[in-house]
């Protein structure tokens, strides 16, 4: 390990790695008992990509009774309503998922990216602690600025980049600082079958004649939302605290992540083209971390399991999404 890494190491946010008491729950405080109801969930951004998956993942065991939340329903940047529903409803388990990921666009109108992704979160850990709820809160590997030479771990020192990185990084101490027990789950390069995402990026563009360029200088761990709904889960009904890192595991470039959609799919990888992120036209707003690689260190640590190699996942998604038309 070089100086640098090691001088990083020790100086982030982490809450102590505690399950808290599992509680089943077969009465709402102020409600009426409900009948084979054992824990109340809250999710918000469920229309989301991961919300969707979230919400698959839940409705698979039937001791959960989930509600979902979306923009329509909740703007979590409106105190007087986030205090309103969760205080109505007494979750036993917030899910908080809700963000504003545009990454270039929060360059652009940084009061809005902090008004809901800090702010926002500071509304959901107040009303959460009031309802003594537990919350999980999904934030990005942009809180780091992407310098390293090594991957990151849960204790690295944040130094967020972006409009982006630092509201998400505001989000993190709202919740962690804010209430007792709270974890954070940071993650990357989210794709899947559902919302807008890279995979179907890809897929759409080869349908076209044109050579594909993609940069081959930003590395990160693509990361699938059905996998990583498996492990929130898992974090949550446990009721852990602090930081977790969670990934499909294999770090790769861009380039070579869109080669290998495109060969998943059974289309010419030689149509993708190497670049670097200079040679990017237009050139981005906000920039992108050369390193993105989260190292899943709590989940190894704690004994956990890790997610699966990402083209395992791929090649699923993938063919799903090809019988789909794209």
């Amino acid at each position: 390990m070089g100086a640098e890494a090691r001088s990083r190491r020790g100086a982030g946010i982490h809450a102590p790695l505690v399950p808290r008491q599992q509680v089943v729950v077969g009465a709402a405080p102020g409600g009426p008992p409900r009948a084979g109801v054992e824990v109340r969930v809250l999710l918000t951004g469920a229309a989301g990509q991961l919300g969707v998956d979230l919400q698959r993942r839940f409705a698979s065991e039937p001791q959960h009774d989930l509600t979902p939340s979306d923009i329509g329903d909740l703007d979590v940047t409106d105190r007087d309503l986030v205090h309103q529903l969760i205080g109505e409803l007494r979750p036993d388990l917030v899910l908080h998922v809700a963000a504003w990921t545009a990454v270039d666009a929060c360059e652009g109108d940084p009061q809005r990216a902090w008004a809901v992704n800090a702010l926002g979160s500071r509304h959901v850990a107040e009303a959460s602690t009031r309802a003594g709820a537990h919350v999980v809160y999904v934030s990005t590997d942009y809180v780091f600025d992407g310098e390293s030479d090594t991957p990151y771990v849960e204790w690295d020192h944040t130094n967020p980049r972006t409009v982006y990185g630092r509201s998400k990084l505001g989000g993190e101490r709202e919740v962690l600082e804010g209430m007792v027990g709270a974890a954070v789950v940071r993650t990357s390069w989210l794709c899947g079958q559902h919302g807008s995402n890279m995979v179907k990026t890809i897929l759409e563009l080869s349908k076209g004649p044109a050579v594909l360029a993609f940069v081959d200088d930003q590395h990160g761990c693509p990361t699938f939302t059905d996998d990583l709904a498996g492990m929130i889960y898992r974090i949550a009904v446990a009721r852990m605290s602090g930081v977790f890192h969670v990934t499909n595991q294999g770090a790769t470039t861009w380039y070579q992540f869109a080669r290998d959609v495109l060969e998943a799919a059974g289309r010419d990888p030689d149509r993708v083209k190497p670049i670097t992120t200079a040679e990017l036209v237009p050139p981005r707003p906000a920039p992108r971390p050369a390193n993105s690689v989260l190292d899943n260190a709590v989940l190894r640590a704690s004994g956990m399991g890790l997610l699966p190699e990402h083209r395992e996942t791929l090649a699923r998604t993938v063919d799903a999404l090809v019988e789909t038309g794209l």
